[in-house]
């Protein structure tokens, strides 16, 4: 039987248990750790275990083997947890995605740092048997004689016999499913007749670990498991009171029942490749492209004479949008696939701070495309990081202020209008304005004392800045957040920070919901038609000649209600000839980008629709001030105009204006 077309949905199962099982770990009071919390994190090593074994990850199955018997001893009783095995448990979490990560490769893990991880889960058996090693205790009692029953076969653990039946199986399946239940206890007797495999089994397990195993060969309605019951004479007791009876095994109609709640939740989803989906929403993209043709043709039909022509394109329409929306919405996912990375982030960065940090979480269950939640996952971290190293406080500064000695950090997301409001706020000390404008000064950044706050808190994002007194390597070297706001920007993004002194930081980032479909405004300029994003439109108008001012030869502001607003002719950005270059004969759209405000000269608004977003980059190259394309109703191409590099290049063909005029100036002088 050939497993590699399994490998890659154990490699997904896997991380997702490990995950689960690195989030238990993280909530565990080991104190008084909670039995399901413990028999969940075994359940997640030893399937794991399992899955590795069937496939032959011989690194993998070692390591956890080596795991499951430290946590099978801890949720029996006979291990005493603490925060250093904690430790240890969540480094060999580490270790096992490392492993995962080169099998996924086609490699083999590091043998060393298997070696290494291996060598401290035994160290610390080895630790904990010698502290919990016993004091000769007082001379007994005497007690009842009780005769313990003989065991049912050699071999066979304390949790007694297991029989394991399968159906419908071939050959092949049933020498892998003998082989996997060899790892998991004594192989006792193995009977076949025609397509079904009977084993009895001597083992630790409980019969839904057996079963979540043996469900990477077969299917789970294949299997059968039930208890035996010992054939021997029952134990004679040598007491008065009364004996109570174990409790009944479970037959195999009620342990159907007790995982039928677990089954139908597994059947109500599907694991799809994104390839897949993203075909099926290209396609998508395509027919409501085709339907703008279709609609856009219409318009020179006689409405009488296709009233029903008309009337089942109008129904088209619809159609079209609801199944773009509901096939997008399949590439949705919740906020929570980030904000669970961050537990264990805060957990070792605070720990290795000295601080004492609660996350708080709002708005996990928010949906964001899954292409913008996996990016925006690097600068969250960044954020993260920053708060926790120059935000929060250490305790003892904390509490000479009044404070809790325990910092808050608050992950939040929300939705906004066509946007999602992702925020990282602590109750720190906040931002330290002239600490900025000093170092800003010795970067030579243009700075004043006069600048807003907003203002100030923006220079952070310069590339190699850092406040930071000394490098760490959690932070100080200024590489952090201009690589936030660069990411954030790419996503079609921007970032705001928001602080007060001694109350603490808010970073706010705004992204769009998907970066496939987009709410724009059409504009022409001369012969072309542009599209802007909506997202970043606040409104339109026409000016008149007294709110033009003109500060250059060619430069000029608007001034809209009290605020003087840069002027931007998209025109000269884009060098397209026959266009309105008169500001009063054209339309400003007001836009803003990155917390600033300006003006965007065009000649007409055309409208506002959906429009299918289509990599230009990919398909022809890139274009300064233009982030994308799409196919408008008549056909043609129509460019995303890229509203935040706007300021940028017309300050460059400034700047080049100014050099090639100085040079001809230059020329002019030494002609005479």
């Amino acid at each position: 039987m050939d497993l590699s077309q399994f490998t890659q949905a154990f490699f997904v199962e896997a991380i997702e248990l490990l995950a689960e099982m690195e989030q238990l770990l993280l909530d565990l009071d080991v104190e008084a750790p909670d039995g399901e919390q413990l028999n969940a994190i075994f359940r997640a090593a030893h399937s794991i275990k399992g899955g590795a074994a069937t496939f032959g990850f011989t690194a993998l199955t070692h390591t956890t083997h080596v795991l499951e018997t430290l946590l099978d001893r801890a949720r029996h009783g006979q291990l005493h947890l603490s925060a250093p095995m904690i430790d240890a448990f969540l480094e060999t979490k580490d270790a096992l995605q490392e492993q995962l990560t080169a099998y996924q490769a086609g490699k083999e893990p590091d043998a060393e740092r298997v070696a290494h991880i291996c060598g401290v889960l035994q160290q610390l058996a080895m630790e904990n048997n010698a502290a919990a090693a016993p004091v000769p205790p007082p001379a007994p009692a005497p007690a009842p004689v009780v005769q313990a029953a003989a065991p049912a076969d050699e071999g066979s653990s304390g949790d007694g016999v297991l029989v394991v039946r399968f159906a419908r199986l071939s050959d092949s399946e049933c020498d892998l499913l003998a082989g996997e239940l060899a790892n998991l206890g004594t192989v006792l007797t193995r009977t076949r007749s025609n397509d079904q495999l009977t084993v009895r089994l001597a083992t630790t397990c409980d019969p839904d670990d057996i079963v979540a195993v043996c469900c990477f060969v077969i299917d789970e309605s294949q299997i059968d498991i039930t208890r035996e019951v010992a054939d021997v004479a029952p134990p004679v007791v040598a007491v008065a009171e009364p004996v109570v009876p174990p409790p009944a095994a479970p037959t195999p109609a009620s342990a159907a029942a007790a995982s039928a709640p677990a089954s139908a939740k597994e059947s109500s989803s599907i694991r799809v490749d994104v390839e897949k989906v993203d075909q099926l929403i290209n396609l998508v993209g395509e027919l409501v492209i085709t339907q703008s043709m279709l609609t856009q043709a219409a318009t020179v039909l006689d409405p009488v004479a296709y009233e029903r022509f008309l009337s089942g394109l109008g129904h088209l329409e619809r159609n079209a949008r609801d199944l773009q929306e509901s096939v997008m919405s399949i590439r949705m996912m919740p906020m929570d696939y980030v904000f669970s990375r961050f537990p264990r982030v805060i957990r070792d960065v605070s720990a290795k701070l000295g601080k004492q940090v609660r996350l708080d979480t709002y708005g996990k269950e928010t949906e964001l495309d899954k292409g913008l939640i996996e990016r925006i996952v690097d600068p969250l971290t960044h954020l993260v990081r920053n708060s926790l190293d120059h935000g929060i406080e250490a305790p003892e500064v904390r509490l000479a202020k009044g404070k809790d000695a325990t910092g808050q950090l608050l992950l939040s997301a929300q939705h906004h209008g066509g946007n999602i409001v992702i925020e990282v706020s602590d109750d720190g000390a906040g931002l330290n304005r002239e600490r900025i404008l000093d170092k800003a000064r010795q970067q030579g950044l243009p700075v004043n004392d006069a600048m807003p706050d907003e203002e100030v808190w923006q220079l952070i994002f310069a590339p190699g800045f850092s406040t930071a007194e000394q490098v760490t390597d959690i932070s100080g070297r200024g590489v952090g957040m201009d690589v936030v706001k660069r990411n954030i920007q790419e996503m079609g993004g921007h970032v705001e920070i928001h602080s007060r002194g001694g109350q603490g930081t808010s970073t706010r980032i705004v992204l769009p919901l998907t970066l496939a479909i987009l709410n724009g405004m059409s504009v022409r300029v001369g012969s072309e038609a542009y599209i802007l994003p909506l997202s970043y439109v606040i409104e339109s108008l026409q000016p008149l000649p007294e709110h033009l001012h003109s500060i250059t030869a060619d430069g000029h502001v608007i001034r809209v209600r009290g605020e003087y607003l840069p002027l931007i002719e998209l025109h000269r950005v884009f060098d397209v000839a026959g266009a309105q270059t008169q500001p009063t004969q054209g339309i400003l759209v007001i836009v803003q980008a990155d917390d600033s405000r300006f003006a965007l000269l065009v000649d007409e608004l055309l409208g506002q629709h959906q429009v299918v977003v289509k990599n230009l980059e990919t398909n022809y190259r890139k274009v300064p001030g233009i982030s994308a394309a799409t196919i408008v109703g008549d056909g043609s191409v129509a460019f995303i105009v890229d509203v935040g590099a706007m300021p940028r290049i017309q300050r460059a063909q400034a700047a080049s204006a100014a050099a090639l005029a100085g040079a001809a100036r230059r020329t002019d002088a030494l002609a005479s």
